[in-house]
């Protein structure tokens, strides 16, 4: 199975993506830039920063011809040189180094590095759920090489996305419930959505984005055996029998597993996770365990991928970003009633 991707490129993407060093194996943009989100006028839109992923297979490589092409897009990191930068990349916060704020082609970008290997990690295991997460979500895709091994990786972290939610959710609920679900995984226990990010942002990215969010996730449904998919009607109803659950929770990510076992094994019991698993499926509040192991894996790779990127952003660069960051929540609560009238 193929990874269902918008392949709309268009001119400016391409500008763009020639400024870098093209030893790329995906790269996507996403957010406010490129999907319009419910709120924001076209005009509003094509003002805010465009946000890039790109994943390279050899970061210090491609971090060497990148500050020969691009030096001033780092901050005073950059005189530590490409080695440093890829271990700070890589060993620090969710594996993606960030250089914001940057002047390419008449736009204002942000864009993030992240080696092959630990994309990977993060789609199959959701060790930290930073990409993973944007994943989950519509992105424009604008480069996808052949690696077989990524593209069943991304597959697979929709089909997680998928899994999770189900148990999170009641026996039967709409498409579009669903789909804040799944937007909303990687902003649980995110510390930039008590301050710094618009409360309504989950249901501002669904709301005006529910047929990209058909195109990712309409194949994953009607192949689920778990789950009746009535999409004429846009309504699905999901096996919550203990069994069921017990199936979705053995499916569940390899990290999440471990967080939920954490969650509800005492210390020192030591007991195997597919025994722990089979005692939350039969608990009414399985789906409240699972978002609290979701919970803490994100806390933890927001809070330190953020420190980090005061680092890699440099300090006048991160005021500017985290006051746009502030007005924009300032924007969305004045116009939550708004919002919650037209729901």
């Amino acid at each position: 199975m193929t990874l269902p991707a918008l392949h709309n490129t268009g001119v400016l993407y391409r500008r763009i993506l020639s400024q870098f060093p093209q030893d790329i194996s995906l790269a996507f943009a996403y957010g406010s830039g490129v999907f319009k989100q419910h709120g924001t006028s076209q005009g509003q839109m094509e003002k805010n920063m465009l946000d890039f992923v790109f994943t390279v297979d050899d970061p210090v490589t491609w971090h060497t011809m990148n500050l020969l092409q691009n030096r001033k897009h780092y901050s005073i990191l950059k005189l530590l040189g490409p080695t440093m930068i890829s271990s700070i990349q890589s060993e620090h916060g969710a594996a993606v180094y960030y250089n914001t704020l940057v002047p390419v082609d008449g736009k204002i970008i942000k864009y993030g590095v992240i080696s092959t290997e630990s994309l990977i990690d993060d789609l199959i295991h959701w060790k930290t759920l930073y990409v993973a997460g944007r994943l989950h979500k519509p992105v424009r895709m604008l480069v996808q090489s052949e690696n077989g091994k990524l593209r069943a990786a991304l597959v697979a972290n929709l089909k997680s996305a998928v899994t999770a939610s189900f148990l999170m959710l009641p026996e039967s609920f709409t498409e579009e419930d669903l789909f804040l679900q799944i937007a909303g995984l990687s902003y649980a226990g995110d510390f930039r959505m008590v301050i710094g990010e618009d409360k309504s942002k989950v249901a501002n990215i669904v709301k005006d984005n529910i047929q990209h969010f058909r195109i990712l996730y309409s194949n994953i449904l009607r192949d689920c055996p778990q789950v009746v998919y009535k999409p004429q009607q846009g309504k699905l109803e999901v096996d919550k029998s203990p069994e069921g659950q017990f199936i979705q929770l053995m499916a569940l990510p390899r990290t999440l597993q471990q967080k939920i076992t954490k969650l509800v094994d005492p210390p020192g019991k030591n007991r195997d996770v597919e025994e722990i698993l089979l005692q939350v499926a039969q608990d009414p509040d399985c789906g409240a365990v699972v978002q609290q192991g979701i919970s803490s894996i994100v806390k933890s790779s927001s809070i330190t991928q953020s420190i980090k990127g005061i680092a890699t952003a440099g300090m006048w660069k991160t005021v500017s970003y985290s006051s746009k960051k502030l007005i924009k929540m300032w924007k969305g609560w004045r116009r939550k009633p708004s919002v919650s009238q037209m729901s």
